[in-house]
C-alpha cells in the first residue's frame, strides 16, 4: 500500500542522483581547470583559452543556440494570435 507512493520518489531521487555523478564526472574529465595530472598542477595558470571555449561551447549549448527561447511555443502561438507570430512559423 504505501510502497505505491515510494516508487516515485525513489526514481525521482535516482534521476537527480544520475544528474549529479554526470555533472561531476564531466566536471573532473572535461573541464580545463580540473588538473589531475602531476604535469598540469605544478604550473599556477594553465594556458589553455582554447581548451576552454572548446568546454564552454559544447554541443548541447550549440543545439540550444539555434532554438528559440520558448517552454511551449504551441500555447505562446495559441495566445498570442496571429498577428504576433513570425510569418515563418504560421500554419495555414
Amino acid at each position: 500500500m504505501v510502497y505505491e507512493y515510494v516508487y516515485p520518489l525513489i526514481a525521482a531521487m535516482s534521476l537527480v542522483g544520475g544528474m549529479c555523478v554526470f555533472q561531476l564526472t564531466r566536471n573532473v574529465f572535461m573541464n580545463p581547470d580540473v588538473r589531475v595530472n602531476k604535469s598540469h598542477r605544478q604550473s599556477a595558470v594553465l594556458e589553455n583559452a582554447d581548451e576552454g571555449e572548446k568546454y564552454h561551447h559544447h554541443a548541447f549549448r550549440r543545439f540550444l543556440g539555434t532554438q528559440r527561447p520558448e517552454v511551449f511555443p504551441a500555447i505562446n502561438r495559441f495566445f498570442a494570435g496571429p498577428a504576433t507570430v513570425p510569418k515563418s512559423d504560421r500554419q495555414n
